[in-house]
C-alpha cells in the first residue's frame, strides 16, 4: 500500500475529571503518516500541544500490541474505530481519508466514570475477576502435560473465551451498559475445563453477584456486545453463563 501523509480535523472529548463538566475540543493533526497507529497520531497531536503549554489528551495505553485492552476509545461512535477485530493502538490511520474529522470519546459507562479526557477507571472489571475468575491450585510440582485429558472441542471453545482482554468495548456498545460479555468469557474460560470445576458454582454466582453490585446495565441480547469486541468473543458465552447460573441457583 502507498504511503501517504494526510491532514485531520480532531473532536476530542476534555475532561478534567469524573466530577467535573467535559466537553469537546478541536484540534489540527497535520502531515499524519497513513502507517501511523491511532496512538502514535494522538503522540503527534500531544506532543505539539506540550511543545505550545498546553495540557496534553489524557489516554490510556500500555501494550500497543492489541494485548492490554487498556486504549479504550470511541471513535466515531464505535468502540475502537472503524475496523472489526481491532483495538484502537492496532488501527492504523489508513483507515481515514484526507481531511476528515474525527470524534473521539471515552467509554460511557456509570460504571467506567472518567478519570481524564479519554481515560476511564475499568477497575470493576478487577473485582468481577477477583469474586470468582481463579481456581483451587495444588502448589506441589507442576503436572506433566497432557496427564489431564481434555476434550478438544472444549479446550479450543475455552482458549476462545480467554481470547477477551478486558477492554470494556462489549459495555461500551451496549445500549445498556452491560458487562454480560466479559463476565461470561471469563466464567466460560473455566467452566469449560476440568480444572474449573471446584469453583464452578460458587464462581458464577459471585461473579454476577458483582457485576451487578458494580452498577452494569442488564443484557437484551441485541449483539452489538460481540460486533465491536476486538478479539471477537461470542456471544453463545453469555448463554452458557445463564447456563451455569441457572444450575448453581438450583443446587443451593
Amino acid at each position: 500500500m502507498e504511503h501517504s501523509n494526510i491532514n485531520l480535523n480532531l473532536k476530542v472529548w476534555r475532561q478534567p475529571n469524573s466530577n467535573a463538566a467535559g466537553k469537546f475540543e478541536t484540534y489540527k493533526a497535520e502531515n499524519i503518516s497513513t502507517e501511523m497507529s491511532f496512538l502514535e497520531m494522538f503522540d503527534v497531536v500531544n506532543e505539539k500541544l506540550i511543545n505550545n503549554g498546553e495540557d496534553p489528551i489524557a489516554f490510556d495505553h500500555d501494550c500497543r500490541e492489541g494485548i492490554c485492552g487498556s486504549c479504550s476509545m470511541h471513535i466515531n461512535g464505535r468502540a475502537h474505530g472503524p475496523w472489526d477485530g481491532t483495538t484502537t493502538c492496532q488501527l492504523h490511520m489508513r483507515a481515514f481519508k484526507d481531511g476528515e474529522t474525527i470524534t473521539v470519546e471515552p467509554w460511557r459507562a456509570a460504571a467506567f466514570p472518567v478519570l481524564k479526557d479519554l481515560t476511564v477507571d475499568r477497575s470493576a472489571f478487577d473485582r468481577i475477576q477477583q469474586a470468582g475468575g481463579y481456581i483451587s491450585v495444588n502448589t506441589g510440582n507442576a503436572q506433566d502435560g497432557n496427564s489431564l485429558p481434555i476434550n478438544k472441542e472444549m479446550a479450543d471453545a475455552s482458549f476462545d473465551a480467554a481470547m477477551c482482554i478486558g477492554c470494556g468495548a462489549c459495555v461500551a456498545a451496549c445500549k445498556n451498559s452491560s458487562a454480560m460479555l466479559f463476565t461470561s468469557a471469563k466464567v466460560s474460560q473455566y467452566a469449560l475445563l476440568p480444572q474449573g470445576e471446584p469453583e464452578r458454582k460458587t464462581r458464577v454466582l459471585n461473579m454476577v453477584a458483582q457485576m451487578d453490585k458494580e452498577g452494569f446495565g442488564a443484557c437484551t441480547n441485541t449483539g452489538a456486545c460481540e460486533a465491536e469486541c476486538p478479539k471477537q468473543i461470542s456471544i453463545s458465552n453469555i448463554a452458557r453463563l445463564n447456563r451455569e447460573y441457572l444450575n448453581a441457583q438450583m443446587s443451593l
